[in-house]
């Protein structure tokens, strides 16, 4: 299976086993609970398939990487127990809490979230002494004498042993106590992650050419060449901090991530046509609905390699606001509940109330912001805030102290007052996002136009379609606002596929 597979089935998975009975007992008891085994190539992304299951499902994940441990820190160290029984005083050897354990106390003690996944990788690559202790710790979810807390799910991961020479195969004692999945790389599944994580366009138009490229792993004179999907996903990083420094890419940066001298070759020389690409069509002036007639003429005559790169580079920059847009969105309902909030501490069934001051508004909107702040480091120490949900939460608290900021320096004569002002900051953010959505909603309209004119409806009107249908931002956006191109388009393509449909009906009746 691929990871998305992967990652739905964890997910559910994990669901059921913390789903409880009337009595708050766990359907499924702990000692059944088999963990389970994700079995797959390195690099292919099943590290952050357990963070985004933690996120959805707003629970806790430790993440514990096995090569390293001993005996000793997974186990605990040996001391010695003075004791008595009916006046006979012996000593006994026990042991202190294993590492991995205490680190899941720690993190419920500071998030104060009580269910979670612990995930240890490499689990297959244990060291000789602690091998002998995993059976016991798959079956009874103890290291040691300490239990894994209950409402925590075992997930473990690990590499076929042709890509890792410290692999210890498990007997088949061992893997009768886990569910085992095998993962393998998956380009189209990995699309997805990319684009939702803004990974450069150049490294994800390249590899829609060379699909073949995106995982490699191959044995040559001068040893082993090899390509991951982290490996893309970090070079995608470094990248764009490059570019945002004017700074130039070259193979020497390239090379440093992607294993393989032909591909860095390849890759490097369509980082410089992309860019070339880039300069030459003026993408900004297309999205502004002032293409060059050099533009629309070069694209028609282009060849297959050119087109798709332009239409890579054209829908990732609208998809890239739309994406932005829907933050935004979510920034701005979040802000109106606050909203909401100080207005009902005004008012008491429907009357102002009385006593109200601005101290009361600025007292409030403290609290606001403090319980977004906690509620966020929360989620921090649980390892289950997405970079998304950080973002939104920082701009909702810095909302909220820079109108509180505001407050004190102005001079409010009443809480009434300081609540009309506060109404007049929501205002502004609000006007703000219409304006963004409305100039979007205009790029989306002039990106339907430049292809509608250069390309008509052929395989480049049906590649933005279906960009614009997949992706669940655009379906989103599109579902709000509307966009009359791609509704009249997709009728268009809906239209002429049932036609092909029919007329090859009809070809079959040899009539």
């Amino acid at each position: 299976m691929n990871i998305k597979q992967a990652k739905e089935y964890i997910k559910d998975s994990v669901k059921l086993y913390l789903k409880k009975d009337e009595d708050g007992e766990y359907r499924i008891p702990v000692v059944r609970q088999r963990p389970i085994f994700l079995l797959g190539a390195p690099g292919i992304g099943k590290t952050a398939v357990m963070e985004q299951i933690a996120q959805e499902l707003g629970i806790a994940i430790v993440s514990y990487s096995m090569t390293h441990h001993t005996r000793q820190s997974a186990l605990g160290l040996p001391f010695i127990a003075h004791k008595e029984y009916e006046g006979l005083a012996y000593d006994v050897s026990e042991y202190t809490m294993s590492e991995i354990i205490a680190s899941i106390y720690d993190v419920m003690r500071e998030s104060g979230i009580r269910e979670g996944i612990l995930f240890l990788d490499e689990i297959n690559c244990v060291s000789e002494t602690l091998a002998p202790s995993m059976l016991q710790f798959l079956q009874y979810k103890t290291f040691g004498r300490h239990k894994v807390p209950e409402g925590w799910v075992i997930v473990t991961a690990g590499n076929p042993p042709e890509y890792n020479k410290s692999v210890r195969e498990f007997d088949i004692v061992t893997l009768d106590r886990m569910k085992i999945l095998e993962v393998e790389a998956d380009y189209e599944v990995w699309k997805e992650y990319a684009k939702e994580k803004n990974l450069h366009t150049a490294i994800v138009n390249y590899l829609d050419l060379k699909k073949e490229d995106f995982y490699l792993v191959e044995t040559t004179v001068k040893g082993k060449s090899y390509i991951t999907a982290r490996g893309w996903e970090d070079l995608s990083a470094m990248m764009l901090l490059y570019e945002e420094e004017g700074m130039k890419v070259e193979e020497s940066l390239v090379e440093q991530y992607i294993r393989n001298p032909r591909v860095v070759k390849e890759f490097c020389a369509y980082y410089d046509l992309y860019q070339k690409y880039k300069k030459d069509y003026s993408i900004k002036d297309i999205l502004m609905g002032q293409p060059s007639a050099k533009a629309g003429e070069r694209a028609r005559k282009a060849d297959f390699d050119e087109r798709l790169s332009l239409m890579g580079m054209l829908i990732d920059y609208v998809q890239h606001e739309i994406r932005e847009n829907m933050e935004e969105l979510d920034y701005i309902s979040n802000i109106l509940i606050h909203m909401k909030a100080l207005k009902n501490s005004l008012t008491a069934e429907g009357q102002e109330s009385v006593g109200q001051t601005v101290s009361d508004i600025l007292a409030m909107l403290e609290k606001q912001a403090d319980g977004r702040k906690k509620g966020m480091e929360a989620l921090q120490k649980a390892g289950s805030l997405s970079d998304r949900e950080k973002r939104k939460q920082r701009n909702v608290i810095r909302f909220l102290n820079d109108c509180a900021g505001k407050l004190r320096i102005a001079d409010m004569p009443d809480a009434k007052a300081a609540m009309l002002f506060m109404k007049e900051c929501y205002d502004g953010e609000a006007a703000s996002y219409r304006q963004g959505t409305e100039k979007t909603c205009q790029k989306l309209h002039y990106l339907f136009t430049f292809v509608e004119d250069t390309f008509g409806s052929g395989n480049e009107m049906l590649v933005l379609l279906t960009e614009c249908t997949v992706n669940k931002d655009s379906a989103k956006f599109i579902s709000m606002y509307g966009c009359e191109d791609y509704h009249r388009h997709n009728e268009e393509m809906m239209v002429s596929e049932r036609g092909d449909i029919l007329m090859q009906q009809i070809a079959e009746l040899d009539l």
